[in-house]
């Protein structure tokens, strides 16, 4: 997964119609400014996929305003928005956490004609040139299958879920409920809203524990905010055993961080989903680019192993998200084993 691939060979996605005067693209500019708010500095997804933009922009000469970051607010995401338009952008790049809240901010800019591309979270109302985001669905039924198979179908586990204002945190949380419904009746589920908050996972956690303390397996929506805490409660709590240990607790979480994979080579947990930060920041700003040249996309296979699908307020280009074990964490094309 080399970052830096020429920007001919992503042009190749799916089916790429120019609509713009004349198609062509200055060497600097890519059509016009591009504004970016980032979501949050407290998860170490997120600050990993900040240090990728800049990186990014230059390999794909996109002409970058200075980024903003709303801290998980929508006020302040508003307030952002706001103020990258005031100072030029001709397409705004976000990733709104509470993904009901920005309608009206989207609306507002398809009046003023800039296209948004959201990356990771897919807004449930309001017109979007493009989301960049994996199957999140997929997430949580990989994470259940996992939990499933290790616990034998039988047992306890524990969904540390992350906000369901966010689409992403209803997708893993409905889909890991649905298939534990369907494939693995015999497994009672303990679902814990977060809201991505590290301390209430932790204190959710360690109650559950105490009421639960039969309790196998457990499923972190976001390993960012929920990993260090979950493994400070079971350090507490002596357990963080080996594997073949009768009292292990199995542990899957998302995201894919260093810091993840680090915890699956010391056996204090069992898997992730990695969540593609790089790919993230780099679709994110090519289709920025594509959307202030003025191209239109289809829905359809892509070249770089995803599939754009068509949503009722838009485009979504689902990127791969494979899953990590003992048996792959050390394979150099994750992303979590090249960030620094």
């Amino acid at each position: 997964m080399k970052i830096g691939r020429a920007v001919a060979a992503a042009a190749m996605l799916a089916v790429v119609t120019a609509c713009g005067a004349g198609g062509t693209t200055a060497e600097g500019g890519g059509g016009g400014k591009i504004g970016i708010d980032h979501p949050r500095a407290d998860s170490d997804f997120w600050n990993s996929y900040i240090k990728y933009v800049p990186q990014m922009a230059g390999e794909l000469k996109v002409d970058l305003m200075p980024a903003t970051n709303s801290q998980n607010d929508v006020a302040k995401l508003v307030n952002n928005v706001q103020a990258l338009v005031g100072q030029g952008a001709k397409v705004i790049v976000m990733a709104p956490q509470d993904t009901g809240a920005v309608a009206t901010t989207l609306q507002q800019l398809e009046n003023k004609k800039i296209p948004v591309v959201t990356v990771d979270t897919r807004p449930d109302k309001g017109d979007v040139y493009m989301v960049v985001r994996a199957d999140n669905r997929a997430y949580g039924t990989k994470a259940c299958e996992f939990l499933g198979e290790k616990l034998g179908g039988k047992g306890k586990v524990v969904q540390l879920q992350g906000s369901l204002g966010s689409i992403n945190g209803r997708d893993r949380s409905e889909a890991f409920l649905d298939c534990m419904k369907s494939k693995f009746p015999g497994i009672t589920v303990f679902s814990e809203p977060t809201e991505w908050e590290g301390t209430k996972a932790a204190s959710m956690l360690q109650t559950r524990l105490e009421q639960n303390p039969d309790i196998k397996g457990i499923y972190m929506h976001a390993g960012g905010v929920h990993l260090a805490p979950t493994l400070q409660v079971l350090k507490q709590k002596g357990l963080l055993l080996p594997t073949d240990d009768p009292k292990h607790i199995f542990v899957i979480s998302n995201d894919g961080i260093p810091q993840e994979f680090e915890a699956i080579r010391k056996g204090d947990i069992d898997a992730t989903v990695s969540q593609p930060a790089d790919l993230y920041a780099k679709y994110a700003l090519f289709y920025a680019k594509a959307a202030a040249e003025g191209k239109t996309f289809k829905p359809g296979p892509t070249d770089h192993d995803s599939t754009i699908i068509e949503l009722p307020n838009g485009l979504e280009d689902q990127l791969p998200a494979p899953l990590v074990t003992k048996e792959n964490v050390d394979d150099q094309a994750l992303w979590g084993n090249q960030v620094k």
